[in-house]
This record gives structure tokens, sequence and C-alpha cells, in this order.
């Protein structure tokens, strides 16, 4: 019996991807519009982490969009917060793409809006392997998942800017390396900056506020 014929149409998918989110990127370089992409887990605590950093800065105006399977959850906390904000659901996809971002984008309106942070599903996996077509991409590990996931979830390290270590106020009750985690993950990326913070007592988040800050105002400038 004849073998079946296996295609592998993935690298097509992904490039076609590239370029829109490239395309993207020249957009919001037009409109002084600054699109973070931020990833962790399920539970990393994005959302905590931005209900912190938003009254942090003073001369920029940021807005969150949401991005979940389902519910509206972590939108209703960033409206509770006062923070300008937009739920897209993924239909049952694990990650967004460039195209589904701009969709986003267009519904959501940067107008007025300096920095725009894209809260991607929680998922160390899929929102790796996607260009959403942000300047910047940001990883958040917290410290009860343990430091050797830059082993385990190499691409996630590898295309982050930036890595937050989220929950140090933890470490006394947690058995994670601080200095292992940053070994690690530097060996997938040595240009990646790491940030140990809680966004909980506000421990480290004046330094992460700072390299937002400058990677903003650079772009938008």
């Amino acid at each position: 019996m004849d073998k079946i014929k296996i295609i592998e149409v993935k690298q097509s998918i992904f490039q076609d991807n590239d370029k829109d989110a490239e395309k993207l990127r020249g957009e919001l370089k037009e409109k002084k519009t600054f699109l973070l992409n931020l990833m962790s887990s399920p539970g990393g605590g994005k959302t905590t982490f931005l209900k912190a950093l938003a009254p942090r800065l003073k001369d920029i105006s940021m807005g969150v969009m949401e991005a979940d399977i389902d519910s509206d959850v972590d939108a209703e906390a960033m409206k509770e917060a006062g923070i300008r904000t937009i739920q897209l659901h993924t239909g049952g996809m694990c990650h967004l793409d460039a195209s589904m971002t701009r969709q986003g984008l267009e519904e959501f309106g940067t107008e007025g809006l300096d920095l725009v942070v894209l809260e991607n599903v929680g998922n160390l996996v899929c929102p790796a392997e996607f260009d959403t077509g942000a300047v910047r991409n940001a990883v958040i590990l917290s410290v009860p998942e343990g430091h050797d996931k830059p082993l385990k979830y190499p691409l996630m390290f590898q295309v982050a800017h930036a890595l937050i270590i989220n929950k140090i106020d933890t470490l006394p009750y947690f058995d994670f390396d601080l200095e292992k985690v940053k070994e690690y993950a530097l060996m997938r990326n040595p240009n990646l900056k790491i940030f140990p913070i809680s966004a909980k007592t506000g421990e480290g988040m004046d330094k992460v506020k700072e390299w937002l800050e400058n990677e903003v105002k650079a772009w938008i400038s």
C-alpha cells in the first residue's frame, strides 16, 4: 500500500503572518502607537502587573487589549482600575496572529494612546510562534512556576525582549533559584532584559516602568 503523502504547510503560514506583522508595525509607527505583546502562563500575573504599571506611567497613555478564549474577567478588572480596555475572544485558538491583532486594534481605536498592551492568551507555547506585529514582546514568569521554564519552553524566551520574573515576594516559599532562571533565560537570549518584580508589593516595578517608557518614547518620537 502506498504511503499517505504529507505536506508541511506551517512554514508558509508563518511567512504570510510575518509579512503581515511587519506591515502592521509600519502602520503603528506612522500612528505613533507602541504595541507591547505581553505573554505568560495562566496565572502568571499579567493582569495584576498591568494594574500596578498603569498608575506609574505619568507621561504615557496606556490601553489594554485582553485576549482570551472566552470570558471578560480580565477586561472587567482593567475597567474597574480605570484603564481603557477591550476584550478579544480567539474562537478557541490559543494565540493571536498579526491579522487578529489588527482587527482588535481597529475595533479598539488607538487615538490618544501612546501604548497599547496586548495581554495575550495564557500559554507559554502557541503565542511565541506567531508574530503579532508588536514592537516589543515581554514574557512574565512567576516564581511558583519554577526556574526551569526557559529550558522547557525555549522559543518563548528567544522571541521576548524582556523577562519579568513576578511574585518574588513568594521566593521564601518555593524552590525557585533566581540566578538559575536568569542563567537559563540568557542561554536562550543573551540580549534579554530581566526584571525581578512583585506586582503585588510593587518591588521592582519602577525599573520595568523606566525600560518601557524609554522604549515607547523612542518609538513615538
